[in-house]
This record gives structure tokens, sequence and C-alpha cells, in this order.
């Protein structure tokens, strides 16, 4: 059973830093992409950023230039740096990873984490 379990979430002044983890935990899978989400009240979650087998990346644009992606393939897990955060970024936090488990590409979601930026 693949579960994916997030860390490093809370509260922080605008300007601050935050490092978001997420690690896959199971067996027999391979991880194709793995990505972070965000959803603030009100709002649809929307796609924060993404790192695809390959290294290739994608990003916001409200995020560009202060979030970073990175994979550590050895351990299933993706981090999410993120930089100058400003109240705007409040929001749960969601990781996200597409899976090739039993021939098949499968989403798998973790349970959020949230993230509180004070003016």
């Amino acid at each position: 059973q693949v579960q994916l379990v997030e860390s490093g979430g809370g509260v922080v002044q605008a300007g601050g830093s935050l490092r978001l983890s997420c690690v896959a935990s199971g067996s027999d899978f391979i991880i194709n992409a793995m990505g972070w989400y965000r959803q603030a009240p009100g709002k649809q979650r929307e796609l924060v950023a993404v790192t695809i087998s390959g290294g290739s990346t994608n990003y916001a644009d409200s995020v560009k230039g202060r979030f970073t992606i990175s994979r550590d393939n050895t351990r299933n897990t993706v981090y999410l740096q993120m930089n100058s955060l400003k109240p705007e970024d409040s929001a749960v936090y969601y990781c996200n990873a597409e899976l090739f488990i039993a021939h098949a590409y499968r989403d798998y979601w973790g349970q959020g984490t949230q993230v509180t930026v004070s003016s």
C-alpha cells in the first residue's frame, strides 16, 4: 500500500522561508512524477510545482523565482523550498505522486500540510 507523508508546514512571517517534504512509502512502484498542489479556503486546488522523471520541472507563475522543487530518488522524497513567502501563499499544501504500480499509472495524494504566512 502506497502512502505519501508530508511534513514541514507551519506559520511564518511574510518574507520568510519554509521547506516541505513528502515521502512516498510502499513497494513495487516507479515514480513518474511528484509535485505539490495547494488549496486556500474558498479556492480550487492548484498546481504549485511538479518534477517529472528525467528532471524537468514546472512551476505556477505565482511562485516562479521563489519556490524550488527537488527530488531525492534514493529516498522517494520530494521537497519544496519556499522562499520570500507572501500571505497569499497561505494554504493547505498537498503532495501528489503519479506512480507506475500494478501495470498502470495511478495518482496518490498526501493528507496535506498547512502553511500560514502572516503579514
